[in-house]
């Protein structure tokens, strides 16, 4: 058991920033990545629908050994996790916007949150503000049409950076300090981000903690990868455009096309 793979999955190429993380703590680990790129945003679905597509996506992960599962998207883990978990019995470790920090740290007493609508209408992201914004103004925005032009490869371009400036107005019109990028796939943004905010504002995202949690339960269940040769590393992805997770991970990848 402890030598099968940690499983990921996102709604695409997003979630390989949280593989990354994960990847670094942990070399050693096999790890499975699934890219739901076909069906990507999921931010714009229906909460059945999410539902649906996170379960066909655990199921394939589970069926091909995996030892735990990261949901590497925020929408599927604030739609579907409790779902996932009651019908699978080994560990799910969700994706939740880094609110508490970004609360607990603000000086302004004003953070904005740049999410799918998928993510900021559930019920769980709710539960998670409501805990954290006494006496805070939290600037909520959609980010519409990211993910699609993430897929696409076109981060720098000028439509991004069009959409950019336009999501993130009312949040330095309202003087946030911080910014909690609520997308897995956001974190590719960062770079553009800098260039256009204003230096005083910190970006975060749950990347880096993800990975130091799926170490803690790894560690907590005993399933810990005993080796320490370098992990194996395979990515399916079910478009044929598998330049932009490519690129995005960098180097040489196993990345195969999957009928799914």
């Amino acid at each position: 058991m402890n030598t099968q793979p940690i499983g990921l999955f996102d709604s695409g190429v997003g979630g390989t920033s949280i593989w990354k993380e994960i990847h670094s703590l942990l070399p050693h680990e096999n790890t499975i990545y699934l890219a739901d790129s076909k069906h990507a945003p999921y931010g714009s679905k229906s909460k059945e629908n999410i539902i649906e597509l996170s379960i066909k996506n655990t199921q394939y992960l589970v069926d091909r050994g995996c030892k735990i599962i990261v949901v590497a998207c925020n929408t599927a883990t604030t739609n579907a996790i409790s779902i996932l978990r009651d019908r699978f019995s080994i560990p799910i470790i969700g994706i939740e916007p880094a609110i508490k920090p970004a609360a607990l740290k603000t000086k302004t007493k004003a953070i904005g949150i740049l999410a799918t609508q998928g993510t900021l209408s559930s019920t769980l992201f709710h539960q998670t503000t409501d805990l954290y914004s006494d006496g805070i103004e939290i600037v909520e925005r959609v980010g519409e049409g990211l993910v699609p032009l993430i897929e696409e490869g076109k981060i720098n371009s000028e439509e991004m950076t069009y959409l950019l400036k336009l999501y993130t107005k009312p949040m330095l019109d309202s003087n946030i300090d911080y910014l909690v990028l609520g997308c897995t796939h956001y974190p590719y943004l960062i770079p553009q981000l800098i260039k256009l905010l204003p230096t005083n504002i910190n970006i975060i995202d749950s990347g880096a903690a993800v990975a130091r949690h799926t170490k803690a339960i790894l560690e907590e269940k005993q399933l810990i990868n005993p080796k320490k040769t370098k992990g194996v590393n395979t990515f399916y992805i079910n478009t044929k455009n598998t330049q932009t997770i490519a690129t995005l991970l960098g180097g040489d990848h196993d990345i195969k096309y999957l009928d799914f």
